[in-house]
């Protein structure tokens, strides 16, 4: 037994890191339900294509903030300012693909 919580905690612990497609798509969907208030049907209707930023009155500039900050927490990425753009926003897919490209780098 070792003195540090290794001792008290017998399996290793690390900080999961989300990689499979699906489990992206379904946490930015419930992230997007749960920050912009839209509902799980809502969120679960949101295609490709569907705007965000300029589109669904609930993302405003301030939900911008909040979404960056629930991603990084829920995907267990980091996200600089300088990877943000506004084309990130303008629809669900290109925010998907953003995500994704950020859980496998």
């Amino acid at each position: 037994m070792g003195s540090g919580i290794e001792g008290i905690c017998p399996f290793r612990v690390e900080e999961r890191k989300l990689t499979d497609n699906s489990s992206v798509d379904a946490t930015l969907r419930a992230l997007l339900a749960d920050v912009l208030g839209l509902g799980e049907d809502r969120a679960a209707a949101l295609t490709e294509d569907s705007g965000l930023f300029g589109e669904l009155p609930e993302f405003d500039s301030m939900a911008v903030a909040t979404v960056l900050t629930e991603m990084e927490d829920r995907l267990g990425i980091l996200i600089d300012d300088d990877e943000i753009d506004g084309e990130i926003f303008e629809t669900y897919g290109n925010l998907l693909a953003f995500s994704l490209r950020k859980v496998t780098d």
